[in-house]
């Protein structure tokens, strides 16, 4: 069961589409989320309501993609409630611009399209943030268990956790690609000791070397240029509770060092300054990556290594947990049939054995998206092999549609969609769970 936050979150952006989609997502989490299409009356909304966390576009109807206007509103809003914690609302084309911000004073940001699970951690972490400065009880935010299993392979598995999971020693989690080692970490903080404080995420594979140092550790106000305020680094944002290092393979020799020392000396030094900040934190970090021929071949610090594996957890790939395939598929059709209000509520005998025939490659996260589709496009209350699966024309057997050709699987279903709806774009972004404008921009990507 979802909880629900004292968080209040304003949401500026001038696609009405984007504002409902955000706020209907968000609204489930948090008791108030309030948005505006006109940026010109963010003076007066944070002047005269405390929000925790505003959500912001970075372009609005002056010099198109260009992001002035995002800065320029961002300071408006720091200088009023210096305070006020600002996500960013960016497109792929604005990641360097959305990194400037950051070291302007914005907390994080956000691509569009979204993930809601992304989104949803980054609102949390930034409301956290915001929280541990003014004494407020932090954010937890659930955004559906996928911790399921009664095969061997995962009752090993929870087997270590809950051996573990209340002691203090640090986590590193192995697996491939889409077996949930995010959903793992999260599992584990929920049964420890420190469950009441922060659980804080970090991709260290989608932070920039130039922002590495402050992200982690923070920095102090004058440290670099646009650097108005002392910001506190992830680390700090966690203490007491567990910090998560997501794609820790993928960091370069250089900073773990940096990173070495600060798990040595239990003590953090934010740019810019000469002051060690004692940490106390849970830390699990994971990789997709053979991190063990990695350290072999100096490539990953022994020395690192050994302190972060203190307990080393497998996380197996799907083909090889035959057994939870079918009570996952089950999990994301009751997800996602409540999700889009759909009337789709069993599996056909036929779908079941294809589920547990095939090899699925991108392990749950690929499940997940399959069930997605499959129950968004699907025109009866029972799901057909033919909803998730196709003939191949090289072999008899069936195999996902397109194999693991996300883009173009994706490029089908929306072709589907706009067929269904005989081209109604608004019929048809109903039917995907998009918005009208993440729709337009996927028709132009694809040129449909």
């Amino acid at each position: 069961m979802t909880t629900m936050q004292p968080g209040k979150i304003l949401i500026v952006d001038d696609d009405v589409d984007v504002l409902r989609a955000a706020r209907l997502l968000l609204k489930r989490h948090f008791e108030q989320v309030d948005f505006e299409k006109n940026p010109q009356k963010i003076p007066y909304l944070v002047s005269n309501f405390d929000y925790d966390v505003i959500l912001l576009d970075m372009n609005f109807t002056r010099d198109l993609s260009s992001g002035k206007e995002g800065f320029e509103w961002l300071d408006r809003i720091l200088d009023i409630k210096p305070d006020t914690a600002v996500v960013l609302f960016t497109a792929y084309g604005d990641v360097e611009m959305a990194v400037r911000a950051i070291k302007s004073g914005a907390v994080d940001f956000v691509l569009k399209p979204w993930e809601n699970e992304k989104l949803l951690a980054t609102i949390q972490s930034a409301y956290n943030k915001r929280a541990a400065r003014q004494d407020k009880p932090a954010a937890v935010v659930n955004t559906g268990n996928l911790i399921v299993g009664s095969s061997p392979a995962m009752q090993a598995v929870f087997d270590t956790v809950s051996r573990v999971a209340a002691t203090d020693a640090n986590v590193l989690i192995l697996g491939e690609n889409g077996t949930g080692k995010d959903m793992l970490a999260r599992h584990i903080h929920q049964l420890s000791l420190r469950n009441k404080k922060s659980f804080v995420s970090v991709d260290l594979g989608a932070i920039s070397e130039t922002l590495f140092e402050s992200e982690l550790f923070g920095h102090v106000k004058g440290a670099f240029t646009d650097a108005r305020e002392d910001r506190a680094g992830r680390f700090e944002e966690a203490a007491g509770g567990t910090i998560f290092l997501d794609e820790i393979g993928n960091i370069t020799i250089p900073f773990q060092a940096k990173l070495l020392t600060v798990l040595q000396n239990r003590s953090v030094t934010k740019v810019g300054s000469n002051k060690n900040i004692p940490i106390d934190v849970r830390l699990i970090c994971a990789t997709n990556r053979n991190i063990q021929q990695q350290a072999a071949q100096h490539l990953f610090r022994q020395d690192l290594l050994y302190r972060i594996n203190t307990i080393e957890i497998h996380l197996p790939p799907l083909r090889e947990r035959k057994e939870d395939i079918v009570p996952l598929a089950e999990h994301f059709l009751q997800l996602y049939r409540e999700k889009y209000k759909r009337p789709v509520n069993s599996m056909h005998e036929s779908l079941i054995q294809q589920l547990e025939k095939y090899e699925w490659p991108g392990n749950i996260r690929e499940l997940q998206h399959a069930m997605e589709r499959a129950v968004i496009l699907s025109q009866s209350k029972t799901l057909q092999a033919k909803d998730v699966f196709v003939k191949s024309s090289n072999t008899q057997d069936q195999q996902m549609d397109t194999g693991y050709n996300l883009e173009e699987m994706e490029r089908n279903i929306i072709a589907q969609a706009m067929k269904k709806c005989n081209g109604n774009i608004t019929e048809a972004a109903k039917e995907l769970g998009l918005s009208r404008a993440a729709l337009y921009r996927r028709l132009e990507k694809y040129n449909i």
